[in-house]
C-alpha cells in the first residue's frame, strides 16, 4: 500500500538511535546544499546519541566534504552502500572483480558510439574517467571529491567498489538494452535519472544500514530511512521509521511506510524534527 503522510505519526519524542538519509533528492535542497535547519539536528542528535549517517552513491571523500562542519565524527554509506565507515573505522567494504571492471569499460566503449555515455571506475583510493569533457566532468565533480582522469581505464590499478555510468539521455531508457548481460551475475541499479551504478550482488544501501545497525546494537524499530530513488528501496526494509520524499520514484512511494515532504520543502528537517519533538 502506499506511504501514509507523515503527519499520522504522533510527534516525538520517539526512540530513535540511528537515522540515514539519502542525499540527492532527499537531505538536499533543490541547490544542492544542506539545509540550514539540519546543523541544530545533527547536534541534538549527537546530545542524544542518535547516531547520523548520509547515505549516498557519492564518494566518501565526497560526503566527508559536506558535512566537514558536523559538530562530531558521522558514520557514512558510500557508494551505495559498498563502502561502511563508522567513527574513522571501516565497518564493510565489498569489490567488483577485475575481469567486470574491464567488461563494463568495454560495454560502454561500445554503447557510447550511439549513446552519450560516461563511465566513473570508482576506487578505494579515486574515482578515475577516461572521457574529459567539461560537460560530463562537471557532472563527476558534483559526486567524486577524488577524482582522476587516465589515459585508459584499463590500465587503473585500485580496488574498485563500484562502477557508476552517466547518462546525458535517460537512464532507466537504456539500462536493459545497454547492461543486461551485465545483471545476470552484477546488480545494475538507477541511483537517478542520469546515474547507473553497476555492484558486486547482494551490495546495496540497506546492506550499509544493517551492518551498521549490528555494529550499533540498534534495531529496524530505532531505525529511521529516508530517501527519494530506486537505489533507496533495499534500505526502507531496514526501518520501521521508512519515508519516502513526495518527489520520490513511485516505486519508492509504494513501497515506504510514511511519505515525507518533498526535500525542496525542507522534508527531512521536518519529519526528524517532528520524531525527535525538537
Amino acid at each position: 500500500m502506499p506511504a501514509r503522510p507523515w503527519t499520522t505519526i504522533a510527534p516525538g519524542p520517539h526512540d530513535v538511535r540511528l537515522v540515514v538519509a539519502d542525499m540527492d533528492g532527499t537531505l538536499l535542497d533543490e541547490s544542492g546544499a544542506v539545509p540550514a535547519g539540519f546543523w541544530g539536528l545533527l547536534s541534538l542528535m549527537g546530545e542524544r546519541g542518535i547516531t547520523f549517517v548520509p547515505a549516498s552513491g557519492r564518494q566518501l571523500a565526497t560526503l566527508q566534504r559536506v558535512f566537514e562542519r558536523a559538530p562530531q565524527g558521522l558514520s557514512y554509506i558510500a557508494e551505495n552502500g559498498t563502502l561502511v565507515v563508522h567513527d574513522d573505522e571501516v565497518v564493510s567494504t565489498t569489490t567488483v572483480s577485475a575481469d567486470i571492471t574491464r567488461e563494463v569499460v568495454d560495454t560502454v566503449r561500445v554503447a557510447a558510439r550511439e549513446h552519450d555515455l560516461g563511465l566513473v571506475v570508482c576506487g578505494v583510493r579515486s574515482a578515475y574517467v577516461e572521457r574529459n569533457d567539461p560537460a560530463f566532468l562537471a557532472e563527476c565533480e558534483r559526486y567524486y571529491a577524488r577524482l582522476e582522469v587516465v589515459g585508459d581505464l584499463h590500465a587503473v590499478e585500485d580496488d574498485v567498489l563500484k562502477l557508476a555510468v552517466y547518462d546525458f539521455e535517460d537512464a532507466e531508457r537504456h539500462v536493459d538494452a545497454i547492461f543486461g548481460e551485465v545483471a545476470r551475475t552484477h546488480q545494475v541499479v538507477l541511483s537517478g535519472q542520469h546515474w547507473i551504478d553497476i555492484m558486486a550482488p547482494g551490495v546495496h544501501k540497506g546492506h550499509g544500514v544493517r551492518a551498521l545497525q549490528s555494529r550499533l546494537g540498534v534495531t529496524s524499530a530505532q531505525t529511521v530511512v529516508l530517501g527519494d530513488y530506486l537505489n533507496d528501496l533495499q534500505m526502507l526494509d531496514t526501518a520501521t521509521w521508512s519515508f519516502a520524499m513526495a518527489n520520490a520514484h513511485p516505486d519508492l512511494i509504494e513501497s515506504a511506510a510514511y511519505l515525507a515532504p518533498r526535500n525542496t520543502e525542507d522534508g527531512v528537517v521536518r519529519v526528524l524534527t517532528h520524531l525527535l519533538g525538537a
